[in-house]
């Protein structure tokens, strides 16, 4: 299809036949002001102007549901690439706000692109032809109002959503797999218990020790039904498309195990974007979400969420006998810094686990010395200190809190302090970005300076702004973390006091509690006592800390 297209482009041209391009554009604002902005009645108004006034050749170029401040539209994209294959002599549109609502980019393309490709553009409501300069005075003007109309309505928009959201209203349409609409309340959020199903053997098959990707593997291969499919064989309505609606994906997984709504809240506001003409959806640090609690009933109990969570974030390794590694992407050597490495011995039957430097056992001698430890005596020295932190928080549990907050607060502080005096000051830039952008292109309109150094001012604002709105997103997570550290304790505290009279150590501590654990050397390499440090995911050991030393194995 593609090629007979090109192939009857190319006969056009060479034929002398220039396309006049009539462009049609619907965003999902525009529908609230009814049919006059429909892409039919816009269609039937450009065939008959260009009918009137001699314009043959005709091809439609159409986007239903695209933002007027989104230039990565399917259809003017393409418009654009018939453009510069020099395909198309005119442009036709409804008016200027049909073209886009950012008047720095309609004007980009209206007085520069366009012209030095030697393409007439017309506006037909607004009276603009670029054929006779003399009635285009106002054009630059009416982009700007195009583009204040676009920002109020948007404000508007995002303004009701608020509202909706603070209100502890779901802002999704469509609830989550494992969830239904109640048929007698829009707004109100059922089990559905075929589905439910499903989220919970996920989540099951995850705590059991599958990844994602094993997880995806055999749903398919178990026939279970992907969302996109359930939702298809039941008339629900669904977001995504999907190319293989029958095989389960890695992503899906994912996204059931970190969804939050399972545990029977409500979460608003876990995206956002970053203004009306930015689109892009970022994600929103915890502090900034609105959770109402107990708005459905959970397909999964909160403990077991969070578990999940914190296991999410280490990779898990298994032994060539198909054991488990609970201390997977946890643990590491003190000396070089790489992770131990799980190893395995058969011994007439018997089967025996241990850990050493992985970098030694990769590299040699030369690289780093031996760390050998045997999996049972690391196992229980972690469980000890364990049992031994959960007793003493148990002892004094409120001192201890209060300690934890003072020693870290200051630090945290200071931290928050340092982060919100860089993000202001690239925030500050981005903004002062987006005025030198509008100086720059109205200084081209009047003449004050050449096109190619515009275009190079433009280009050069733009990468920088994109560059600073990386880092703004980084800024904005370390932010979080750092609060979420302090937020933390009580959480933490509730957690270990459940393995006060833990009889094993289990993955799922592992996970839950620990950051990181670091092996010191054997004494007969070092010729000193070894030390471990056991490293918790919320550092209270500040409080508690102490080492572990004379282990001889």
């Amino acid at each position: 299809m593609l090629g007979t297209q090109t192939a009857v482009w190319k006969t056009m041209k060479q034929n002398g036949g220039d396309i006049t391009a009539l462009y049609a554009r619907l965003s999902r604002d525009d529908e609230l002001e009814g049919d006059s902005n429909s892409i039919v009645h816009q269609k039937e108004i450009l065939s008959e102007y260009a009918r009137k006034h001699g314009f043959e050749n005709t091809r439609f170029y159409a986007d239903d549901g695209y933002s007027g401040t989104n230039f990565n539209r399917p259809d003017f994209q393409r418009m654009m690439t018939d453009v510069q294959a020099g395909l198309i002599k005119t442009i036709i549109v409804k008016d200027m706000s049909r073209f886009g609502r950012d008047y720095i980019m309609v004007g980009y393309y209206t007085e520069i692109l366009l012209p030095q490709a030697d393409i007439r553009f017309i506006a037909v409501n607004d009276g603009v032809d670029t054929d006779n300069q003399a009635d285009n005075d106002f054009t630059p003007f009416r982009n700007i109002i195009n583009e204040w109309y676009a920002k109020d309505t948007s404000k508007k928009i995002r303004s009701v959503l608020r509202a909706k959201g603070n209100a502890g209203k779901h802002l999704s349409v469509i609830p989550p797999f494992g969830y239904k609409k109640d048929p007698n309340d829009k707004e109100k959020w059922l089990i559905d218990e075929e589905a439910a199903q499903i989220v919970k053997k996920i989540f099951r098959m995850y705590l059991d020790g599958d990844t994602m990707g094993g997880i995806a593997r055999k749903l398919t291969e178990e026939g279970i039904e992907t969302p996109k499919l359930y939702a298809e064989n039941r008339g629900i309505k669904h977001y995504k498309a999907a190319t293989y609606p029958e095989i389960w994906s890695r992503i899906s997984v994912e996204y059931i195990l970190s969804n939050y709504e399972y545990t029977g809240c409500t979460v608003n506001f876990k995206t956002r974007r970053r203004s009306f003409k930015n689109k892009k959806q970022v994600i929103q640090g915890k502090e900034d979400w609105a959770v109402f609690e107990g708005t459905q009933e959970a397909i999964i109990d909160k403990e077991t969420f969070e578990t999940v969570q914190k296991m999410r974030g280490t990779k898990r390794a298994y032994t060539k006998f198909n054991e488990v590694n609970i201390f997977s992407g946890l643990l590491f050597c003190a000396d070089c810094g790489g992770k131990m490495k799980m190893n395995s011995i058969n011994r007439n039957g018997k089967v025996d686990f241990n850990f050493n430097c992985g970098n030694h056992v990769r590299l040699g001698k030369s690289y780093c010395f031996s760390h050998f430890i045997q999996a049972k005596d690391i196992e229980a020295i972690v469980l000890d200190d364990i049992r031994t932190m959960a007793q003493r928080i148990v002892l004094d549990e409120k001192a201890i809190r209060e300690d934890f907050i003072r020693h870290n607060a200051e630090l945290a502080d200071k931290a928050i302090k340092s982060a919100k005096k860089e993000l202001q000051i690239k925030r500050k830039r981005t903004e002062e970005l987006s005025r030198l952008m509008q100086l720059a292109y109205e200084d081209r309109l009047k003449g004050k300076m050449p096109e190619d150094i515009c275009i190079s001012f433009i280009q050069k604002y733009s990468d920088e702004q994109k560059r600073l709105e990386a880092e703004i997103a980084e800024l904005e997570t370390r932010l979080t973390e750092t609060t979420n550290t302090i937020q933390s304790a009580d959480e933490f505290i509730r957690n270990i006091k459940k393995y006060l009279e833990a009889p094993e150590l289990t993955r799922e501590m592992c996970y839950e509690l620990l950051d990181r654990v670091v092996v010191g050397g054997h004494p007969k390499h070092t010729g000193k006592e070894r030390v471990i440090d056991i490293v918790y995911k919320v550092d209270i050991a500040s409080v508690l800390r102490y080492k572990l030393n004379n282990l001889n194995t």
